[in-house]
């Protein structure tokens, strides 16, 4: 993960960081749905919604050595609530692959709810919640229909080797 130098680590951060990632890979109808009542809020922009280009990485086999695979576009933005002030230091910010304005817009708005106290316990309910069992649930579909694919190589040979034997007598 990136860090600015001058910003302290907090025990808050490892829990953060999973919240950015929920946010990032949610739906854009279950954060319209869980911050409907909160998405009327002029937020002050410190970064506009923008799009742009990131190199991806991969690793290569067993030796972990990286390679550039690609570029993918992303959205990122950044912003503070309207009734939170600068002493504070609450700011959302997102990042989400894709080009949806909208989806960035309300992953910093839930990412700045989020670290409110108040708002914090409604919002792992509400919003926090559906979206692990929505991506729990897309996991499961994705393996179901991998292991729908698989193939046992050791049961393949062994019938090549017992149909081989056949033709033999």
């Amino acid at each position: 993960m990136l860090h600015a130098f001058d910003t302290p680590v907090t025990e808050a951060a490892p829990r953060r960081q999973q919240w950015l990632a929920l946010l990032a890979r949610a739906p854009l109808s279950l954060l319209e749905t869980a911050l409907a009542s909160h998405a009327g809020q002029a937020p002050q922009w410190l970064r506009a919604p923008e799009t742009g280009l990131i190199m991806v990485q991969g690793r290569a086999g067993g030796t972990g050595e990286r390679f550039n695979l690609g570029e993918v576009t992303l959205t990122r933005c950044a912003l503070r609530l309207p009734t939170a002030t600068a002493e504070s230091g609450i700011v959302g910010l997102a990042y989400v692959l894709g080009r949806s304005h909208r989806h960035a817009q309300l992953a910093a708005l839930a990412d700045a709810l989020l670290q409110q106290d108040e708002q914090h316990a409604v919002l792992e309910l509400s919003l926090l919640a559906p979206i692990r069992h929505h991506l729990r649930t897309q996991q499961r579909q994705r393996q179901a229909e991998a292991q729908s694919t698989k193939v046992a190589f050791f049961t393949v040979a062994r019938e090549n080797d017992s149909s081989s034997n056949e033709a033999e007598d």
